[in-house]
C-alpha cells in the first residue's frame, strides 16, 4: 500500500490534497503535518513512500524540514508543493534533496503526474525549472546576486524586504537578533549593497517577495 505524508500548514489545503491524490491512487493511505517539526517527526517515525511538502510551515522553513528530512531519510522522495514561484526556492530545494518542485497554481492533473513520476522513482521538474537548473550550471559571473546566497541568507533577505525588523525575523526563524544581524551583513557584502531600503528595492525588482495566488 502507497503511504504518502502531506504537510501544509493549511488544513483545508492538506483535505484538497487528500482527496485529489486519493481519486487518483485509490489503495494509499495519507498521513499530515501541519508544521515543520511535524513533518520531519512524522518521516522519521513512520514509514512513507512519499512527502509532499508545502515551504511555508509554521517553525522552522519548509527547506530547514527538507534537509532535516533527507538527514533522517535520505531514500524518502520528497516533493515540493509551494505558493513561492519556481525562481525563488526550486533550484534550493532540489540542490536539498527534493524529488520535484510544483508551484499550487499548477493543474490537479500536473500534480497527479508529479506524483506518480516520484513515486516510481523518478524526479520531476517543469520546462521552466528545467532552465533554471541550466542557469546554474552556468559560471558565478552569469548569476543574479541573490543566487549567491545561502538559503537563509535568502531567507533573511525577503522577511528584511517585508518590513521586518531583526527581531521579529530571529522569532520567526528561531535564532537570536545577533544571528539575524550577521546574516544582514553577510548577504549585504555578498550582494554589494549597503542598507535595508537598497535590500528592498532588490527583491521588488527581481520579484523575490511575489507570491502565487
Amino acid at each position: 500500500m502507497t503511504a504518502i505524508l502531506l504537510a501544509d500548514d493549511h488544513a483545508i489545503v492538506r483535505h484538497g490534497l487528500r482527496e485529489l491524490l486519493q481519486e487518483a491512487f485509490p489503495e494509499a493511505r495519507f498521513g499530515e503535518a501541519g508544521t515543520a517539526a511535524e513533518a520531519v517527526q512524522a518521516a522519521r517515525s513512520g514509514e512513507w513512500d512519499l512527502l509532499v511538502l508545502d515551504l511555508s510551515l509554521p517553525g522552522r522553513s519548509g527547506l530547514d524540514a527538507l534537509k532535516d528530512v533527507k538527514a533522517a531519510r535520505p531514500k524518502l522522495p520528497v516533493l515540493i508543493l509551494s505558493m513561492y514561484p519556481a525562481n525563488q526556492f526550486a533550484v534550493r530545494a532540489l540542490k536539498a534533496g527534493a524529488a520535484g518542485y510544483l508551484t499550487k497554481q499548477s493543474a490537479p492533473a500536473e500534480l497527479v503526474d508529479a506524483v506518480r513520476k516520484v513515486l516510481r522513482g523518478g524526479r520531476w521538474v517543469s520546462a521552466s525549472v528545467a532552465e533554471l537548473l541550466a542557469a546554474e550550471l552556468g559560471s558565478d559571473t552569469t548569476r543574479e546576486p541573490h543566487e549567491t546566497l545561502s538559503d537563509r541568507e535568502f531567507q533573511v533577505l525577503r522577511l528584511i524586504a517585508s518590513g521586518l525588523s531583526l527581531t521579529a525575523i530571529g522569532e520567526e526563524l528561531s535564532v537570536s537578533v545577533q544571528t539575524v544581524s550577521t546574516y544582514r551583513t553577510r548577504l549585504l557584502e555578498k550582494m554589494g549593497l549597503s542598507t535595508n531600503a537598497e535590500l528592498t528595492k532588490y527583491v521588488k525588482l527581481h520579484g523575490l517577495n511575489e507570491e502565487d495566488t
